[in-house]
């Protein structure tokens, strides 16, 4: 139904004022209820995404608190993994300038960071499981698809985390030359691949298969092992070190 080229005008009852609300600052609420307080009291832990993304943001603007600014970034964004897989990607929000905008970004940074710190922690990586959980809080929320290593010691500890290659929605383009250059100059033994599947779906595909297999054998040829290919989307990540995807053909 088409709306008529000229409505008539609201007719309002003129003894009933109009109404605005407004959400008061933050340093009017109840003690209990601020953000900052109650990290005190009760640890980070008790506050939700918005809450401790506030206390990175400080103050709101006019009419919108730093909490509700909090939301509005985690609504841009569309998830808290989103913001930690681009922290350098924010979505634009109001009352979110440069300043508070470096804040944040340095703050995921430091976030995406302490994850990597709890792999060259371990003595050494020993089951997929090792790695899977960093893999994917780098990249399960891409919006397009990555190809990365971790480059491993002699003894399989980790000697450092890159992003290779970036693709689209639906693939990227992996050079295996670039990949055998990248072992050698972080001096690899081992590397493990990775790649996400923005689609959600973590199931290896053919074209991963066959990747895999080009990659396994030309980096034998410097004596630089592939320990697995974990292909990352929502969900449990796969490896296919497990599936028995990793043969090196004798040469």
């Amino acid at each position: 139904m088409k709306s008529p080229t000229n409505p008539p005008s609201t007719v309002r009852d003129a003894t009933v004022p109009p109404v605005a609300y407004r959400q008061p600052p933050i340093r009017q609420w109840a003690a209990n209820d601020r953000p900052r307080e109650r990290l005190y009291a009760h640890g980070a832990a008790a506050l939700s995404d918005a809450e401790l993304l506030a206390v990175l943001i400080g103050n709101g603007t006019a009419g919108c608190d730093a909490v509700a600014t909090g939301r509005a970034l985690l609504s841009r964004a569309g998830s808290l993994g989103r913001l930690l897989a681009e922290p350098d990607h924010l979505p634009p929000v109001p009352g979110i300038g440069p300043v508070k905008r470096a804040r944040l970004v340095a703050a995921l940074e430091l976030a995406r960071r302490a994850l990597g710190e709890g792999l060259t922690d371990l003595p050494r990586i020993e089951s997929p499981r090792d790695s899977a959980q960093y893999l994917q809080a780098r990249l399960s929320h891409l919006s397009h698809e990555v190809f990365a290593c971790l480059f491993l010691d002699t003894r399989h500890r980790v000697l450092a985390y890159e992003e290779l290659f970036r693709g689209t929605i639906d693939g990227a383009s992996v050079y295996p030359r670039e990949v055998v250059r990248a072992c050698l100059r972080h001096h690899a033994s081992a590397v493990i691949l990775a790649h996400n599947h923005p689609s959600g779906v973590p199931e290896p595909s053919r074209a991963d298969r066959d990747i895999t297999q080009v990659l396994v054998d030309a980096l034998a040829l410097m004596d630089i092992r592939v320990l697995d290919h974990i292909v990352v989307g929502r969900g449990e990540p796969v490896s296919m070190a497990e599936r028995g995807l990793l043969l090196a053909r004798s040469r």
